[in-house]
């Protein structure tokens, strides 16, 4: 089809002056035709949102009275289970992708296990130690 177009056209001996008013007005034609077909689509997408917004309202729970969004649950802060020897303050409790410097360390050949954090004490008791304590008062 572009073939017959150019020859109807004649672009071979079209000047350039003519040629730039051709591409002002195929890009205005596409300008207006797109603008016109996004606006159909959003149309349409509206629509469509508002068919998924009823079906939701009739099968979820109610929003919130006042409209703000439920908070998230807080989660407990993790402690760091591995760390860096050669730079101490890089720390990784074991959760999610692996640092940089742990896949570099490990493809070298070493292990996992070496840049474990020795666990402590403090703080921790055993589960019983927990046991007892909450069977103390009533002894």
């Amino acid at each position: 089809m572009a073939s017959s177009f150019a020859h109807k056209l004649n672009l071979e001996e079209m000047s350039v002056d003519e040629m730039w008013q051709l591409h002002e007005e195929i890009s205005r034609l596409l300008s207006v035709r797109l603008t016109t077909e996004k606006q159909a689509l959003e149309k349409r997408l509206a629509q469509l949102r508002g068919e998924d917004d009823l079906r939701n309202m009739a099968t979820s729970s109610p929003p919130p009275i006042d409209g703000t969004p439920r908070k998230r649950r807080k989660y407990p802060k993790v402690l760091p289970k591995y760390r860096n020897p050669k730079n101490v303050t890089e720390t990784w409790s074991g959760r999610g992708k692996q640092p940089r410097w742990l896949v570099a360390a490990m493809k070298s050949g070493r292990a996992i296990d070496e840049f474990a954090i020795a666990p402590s004490k403090a703080g921790k008791r055993s589960t019983n130690e927990r046991r007892r304590k909450g069977h103390s008062a009533q002894a």
